[in-house]
Parts: structure tokens; C-alpha cells; sequence
């Protein structure tokens, strides 16, 4: 598959993804710092915006991706981990220590696949699987990060 062909540089988000060493982390670290430049110029509407459309185009590419090598939810195709992480920091301010423990919590999340992500990911296999499952981790994280916040902003 070529690196240029713009469906595949979207799947593995330019490139993160094909990193032979943990790509979705690798990917979440990709999606840190377009989340703190949307959330801090644009804030929460825009950096909810731009989850939307990375989700559509995600599901739109991984069925792409799917078809064109005969795998469901390839380690290299990381747009998924830029949707959940960008999630994951919607509602906590832009700040450095936010998005390096949303990062932690998501990338804990979306790695231990608790319920109903493990069911998810087992049985949907289509590029909507293939994002929900992360989107779901992001909501769980953002969850979990929004109530942290919220305590230590006492």
C-alpha cells in the first residue's frame, strides 16, 4: 500500500502508526499536541468538532484499510487512538499535566479493553468497531480525568 494514497496517511496518522515499536502509543503522542493547539486556540467546541470528523473519517478509512489488506483493526491504523485520545481530554483545560495523566488513562484503557470495550472490539468487525471501541475507552477516560480535575480545582 502506498504511503501517499491520503486514506492511508489518515489510518495511520501520517505515519504514526507504522512505528514498529507500539504504535498506538505512539499514535496517542501524535494526537497530544493538534488536541492542546484546537483546545487552547479553538477550546472544547472545536476540539469536539474535530472529534467528530476524525471519527467519521476514521470509520471511512479503516473500512478502506480493511478491504485493502484482508485485516481488521491493524496495529498501524492509529486514527482510532487520535479519536479516544482527543476524547479523553474534551473536558479538562489544556494544560500539561492533564494531558500527560488523560494520556496515561487512555492509553491504560484503551490496553486493558474493560467492559463493554472488550465486547467491542470481539464483535464489531468494521471500521465502526474499529472506532467505537476507542471512542468508548476515550469516554471512560474522560470520565475519570474530568472527575480528577474536579477535585483538585477545590
Amino acid at each position: 500500500m502506498k504511503i501517499n494514497h491520503f486514506s492511508y496517511l489518515l489510518a495511520t496518522w501520517f505515519g504514526t502508526g507504522l512505528s514498529p515499536l507500539a504504535p498506538g502509543t505512539i499514535g496517542s503522542l501524535a494526537a497530544l499536541p493538534v488536541a492542546y493547539l484546537i483546545s487552547h486556540f479553538i477550546g472544547i467546541v472545536g476540539l469536539g468538532i474535530g472529534i467528530i470528523i476524525v471519527s467519521g473519517l476514521g470509520v471511512w478509512v479503516a473500512n478502506i484499510h480493511s478491504r485493502r489488506t484482508g485485516s481488521h483493526d491493524s496495529k498501524e491504523v492509529v486514527i482510532d487512538e487520535v479519536a479516544g485520545q482527543w476524547l479523553t481530554l474534551l473536558l479538562v483545560p489544556a494544560d500539561i499535566v492533564f494531558y500527560l495523566l488523560g494520556f496515561l488513562l487512555f492509553r491504560f484503557t484503551d490496553i486493558a479493553k474493560p467492559w463493554p470495550i472488550n465486547m467491542i472490539d470481539r464483535n464489531m468487525k468494521s471500521g465502526l468497531g474499529v472506532m467505537l471501541d476507542d471512542l468508548v475507552a476515550g469516554a471512560i477516560s474522560a470520565i475519570v480525568l474530568w472527575n480528577i480535575w474536579m477535585w483538585t480545582s477545590l
